[in-house]
């Protein structure tokens, strides 16, 4: 049994599925994918990352604006007005990105405190995205006092030492199908130190597709691979990779087994 922890179904339009979903929740079956979140990126979309969520009885939804989509302006009541949706288990995805955008890093920084706050009074964890922004993004973390809700490292690409400072802080770290890149070496090192107890994995689907399919479209029932990948490199079982982290997601995001 796996799961996907990070995906945006609602995207799937884009791929040659041309957004038909039942086919892609089949496939994914067929790979034994039994859950998967489909996360929020802005406003525009949320109504359709809902309706995921809620024609598809195990896919979950979160709701957030990613920090490259900052100027929509939201502000912590609307965020815990629209948490209270039966099939919401998450906030975000929040957090910085100075990679892709380095002319709103105020207006970033400012909705990852929302976001923080919106996670604090909903007791639903954060979904995390960082990118080029360690420092900031963990000196608002322990600001904001995230520790409190706890939540996920998405798509995690940053250093042992950062890894490290978010597990103290309560939060898991996922790995995507990047990890199975060749020039991911480092991160792959990384992959082999995180303790299971604080690993998730996930697609990140319709982007980064693993090896073998880098560079196509990447669809949820591929999170296997990821996890076949980490089960080798650590030299551990699938089954143990695959328990385990998804264990891990029905403890954060509180969803029964």
């Amino acid at each position: 049994m796996l799961v996907d922890s990070h995906c945006h179904l609602n995207l799937l339009e884009l791929t040659p599925f041309d957004g038909k979903l039942d086919d892609v929740l089949q496939a994914a079956n067929a790979a034994d994918v039994t859950r998967m979140l489909c996360v929020s990126i802005d406003l525009q979309s949320l109504p359709e990352v809902l309706q995921c969520a809620e024609r598809y009885d195990k896919v979950f939804a979160s709701v957030g604006v990613h920090p490259n989509n900052s100027q929509d302006k939201i502000s912590v009541a609307q965020l815990t007005e629209l948490a209270t949706h039966a099939k919401v288990v998450a906030i975000g995805e929040t957090g910085l990105d100075y990679f892709r955008t380095t002319d709103n890093t105020e207006s970033q920084r400012d909705a990852f405190r929302t976001h923080i706050n919106a996670a604090k009074q909903t007791s639903k964890p954060l979904i995390i995205h960082t990118r080029q922004a360690r420092d900031d993004t963990l000196q608002i973390m322990r600001e904001e006092h995230a520790q409190e809700v706890g939540g996920v490292m998405h798509c995690f690409t940053e250093t042992w030492e950062m890894a490290q400072a978010a597990m103290d802080l309560g939060f898991y770290i996922s790995f995507s199908g990047i990890v199975t890149f060749k020039n991911a070496k480092a991160l792959q090192e990384i992959a082999k130190k995180i303790p299971l107890e604080s690993m998730l994995i996930e697609t990140d689907a319709p982007y980064l597709a693993p090896v073998p399919y880098r560079g196509k479209a990447n669809y949820p029932g591929y999170v296997r691979y990821v996890a076949e990948f980490i089960a080798e490199l650590r030299g551990e079982s699938f089954a143990k990779i695959a328990q385990q982290t998804t264990k891990n997601f029905c403890r954060l995001f509180q969803i029964n087994t």
